[in-house]
Parts: structure tokens; sequence; C-alpha cells
């Protein structure tokens, strides 16, 4: 949660591998402070669609913990800032959840945390993929660099 307080944002997308950890994380975040909302599948359609709207209106919740429900086709011009809190399992999905922050020509920031050999191994095909560098996340980030 320390990530937070090192970063300026206006809103955040968190990725997470299941309902469960969306739920939980969704929680921490809460319990923490962090204006935190959770939407994933296994909601049904009427909570779905209320969290989606209030985290559309950015009133209530700014940062939005998400499975890959929407990690494709999902565009709020506000959305600054995308967390893989768990790598997804390809890289042409890390490339269309990282590519939620920094929409319509504006600056993005995109973090991941690599926690198995598994993970590494996504992460280095998306370098070799999409030949982009992947830098490890300085313990300084420059807010100019994605707001």
């Amino acid at each position: 949660m320390k990530i937070f307080d090192k970063i300026d944002f206006n809103q955040v997308f968190v990725f997470v591998s299941s309902f469960n950890r969306a739920h939980t994380l969704d929680k921490v975040l809460k319990d923490e402070g962090f204006p935190s909302i959770a939407l994933h599948g296994k909601m049904n359609q009427d909570n779905r669609t209320e969290n989606f709207k209030k985290f559309k209106a950015g009133t209530e919740a700014r940062i939005l913990v998400t499975t890959n429900l929407l990690g494709r086709g999902m565009d709020f011009k506000s959305v600054n800032v995308a967390i893989n809190y768990d790598m997804p399992s390809d890289e042409d999905t890390y490339l269309h959840r990282v590519g939620r922050a920094g929409r319509f020509g504006t600056k993005g920031l995109a973090i991941s945390f690599i926690t198995s050999e598994e993970d590494e191994k996504i992460l280095e095909d998306v370098r070799k993929k999409f030949v982009v560098p992947l830098p490890e996340l300085p313990s300084e980030i420059d807010k100019k660099e994605y707001m």
C-alpha cells in the first residue's frame, strides 16, 4: 500500500488474478483509508454497473481493483496508473492492462509486481515481443513522467 503514498494519481486500475483477490485487496485498501472499489465478473450485474459508475465518476473511488474484466476496451481518460498486482498469464494481456493508463495521448505509469519465476518469464516475453525497456521501479518516481 505504500506505493500509493509515493505516487500522485488521478485514477488507478489495479489488476488481480481472481475475484477473491479483488475483494481482499479492496478491503485492505479501504481499511488503510484509500478510495477503492472492486469490480469483477462474479459480481451481479447491478453491483457491477453501480461500481462502474462510481469509478467513472471518480467521486467515491479513485482506485479500481479488478480482474481482466476491464483489461480490454475500457477507456477512462482520467486513469493515469495501471498496476499489475498479479501478473497476467501472457504478454498480450499485459499490454492491454497497462494500456488502460495514459489514454488519449496522455502520459501514464504502469507498475507490475514480480513475485515468481513465471512472472519474470512473462515480463521477459513482453520485453522481447514489444521491444520495450521495463526498468525496475526507482525509489523516487518523477510525476512529470506520467502526470
